[in-house]
């Protein structure tokens, strides 16, 4: 039997996340949250705790800790704000894990120590204008110039999270390598077998743009930006892993972050339960506080069932990632349930909070403009029930 009652070390951590959300990230979140500006001082705060290093061994200056841990973390960051919590999942799992999985040993000890402390956040350039869902579609290109030992880098990648912060110190971006064409027993040339690679470009390499922000409709204090890479020369060394197997390589991530995304959405259900819970119990109309009345009850009680099966869903998956078993079909269903029951939990806290839940003075408010990317990125609500069909062995 599955036993998700956290020990004491998760516990600990829990509650000192818990208590800097409260503390730290509540007061202050909401002004960087309208201005659009990004909470670098937030941000050194998480560095000096050590959330950037908690699934990373301490050789390479994390915390030695496990996935579990930043999914814990992550949950309790979102049940305030989902632009911090949404920084440190792509710092941590698309930005770090990359380099600490299929890294060679001199781009772990190069990289890794500045991504654990916070002093760097790295990206993943895997989204394309026209390759989202589809992101084998890629068509950025790399071209290997023996002249010179480079890769050079060509085309544009969009959405792309902690891409253009003042701290930024990396994006590794997926390319194709080298399509390369096939024969076939009549001696036509069939379709190119399509290469793909993941590369690391360091910021501040020559022919890499960044775009302007992004104007959304939510995680405003998260940087989100377009790249474009034109004639990009970065070192043959700068190949992550092994080529031509990019794209295998983040499907694991990706895998891996499904689950992170599902604690994050977690978080934010929550919150809403936290926040209209204490809303009716204050609110008054007709003479007494509006959760005396049934319907707000059972509202109430919907949402926190919700958030209790999300949390379930996410660490059961965390629990098979944690003990080598396999977990994309479990991952897939608690990014999909977790992601769904935010939007629903954010859109009944704004019905209960009523005028109130459309000021931005409420947290409700930003739940409600940042829950509806969690059914998009990382993989759609779509694409989570292909997965699900697939592995239930419905669709090859």
């Amino acid at each position: 039997m599955l036993d998700h009652r956290l020990n004491t070390e998760h516990e600990e951590l829990r509650r000192t996340v818990a208590e800097f959300a409260q503390d730290v990230v509540a007061p202050k979140i909401g002004e960087y949250y309208e201005q659009g500006e990004f909470p670098y001082e937030i941000v050194r705060e998480m560095g000096r705790m050590g959330l950037f290093g908690l699934p990373f061994p301490e050789e390479y200056g994390g915390m030695g800790g496990d996935y579990f841990a930043l999914c814990l973390a992550l949950e309790e960051l979102a049940r305030v704000d989902s632009s911090v919590a949404i920084t440190l999942e792509a710092a941590v799992s698309l930005g770090a894990m990359p380099v600490y999985r299929f890294g060679t040993e001199e781009q772990k000890r190069e990289w890794l120590p500045r991504l654990t402390s916070g002093e760097l956040l790295g990206a993943f350039g895997l989204t394309e204008p026209e390759g989202g869902s589809d992101a084998g579609a890629t068509r950025t290109t790399a071209r290997y110039d023996e002249a010179t030992d480079e890769w050079v880098i060509n085309g544009t990648k969009c959405f792309i999270t902690n891409s253009g912060t003042d701290i930024t110190g990396l994006v590794t971006v997926t390319a194709l390598t080298e399509p390369i064409a096939r024969s076939s027993e009549e001696g036509e040339f069939s379709s190119p077998r399509r290469e793909i690679s993941s590369i690391i470009v360091p910021t501040g390499t020559p022919g890499f743009q960044v775009s302007k922000k992004y104007s959304k409709v939510g995680w405003n204090a998260s940087d989100t930006r377009e790249l474009s890479f034109t004639d990009c020369r970065v070192p043959a060394a700068n190949l992550l892993g092994e080529r031509g197997r990019g794209y295998a390589q983040f499907l694991r991530i990706l895998d891996e972050g499904r689950i992170a995304i599902a604690a994050l959405a977690t978080g934010l259900a929550q919150g809403c339960v936290d926040q209209s819970v204490s809303y009716a119990g204050t609110r008054r109309a007709f003479g007494r506080p509006i959760g005396a009345n049934q319907a707000i009850q059972f509202k109430l009680a919907d949402m926190e069932m919700r958030a209790h099966t999300a949390r379930l869903a996410w660490r059961d998956a965390a629990s098979r990632l944690l003990h080598s078993e396999p977990f994309k079909k479990e991952a897939a269903i608690a990014k999909l349930y977790s992601s769904e029951a935010a939007v629903d939990n954010a859109r009944e806290a704004t019905q209960i909070h009523g005028g109130y839940g459309f000021m931005n003075e409420f947290p409700v408010a930003r739940f409600w403009r940042d829950c509806k990317i969690l059914e998009i990125g990382e993989g759609t609500s779509e694409v989570q029930r292909m997965l699900i069909a697939r592995e239930l062995g419905v669709i090859s």
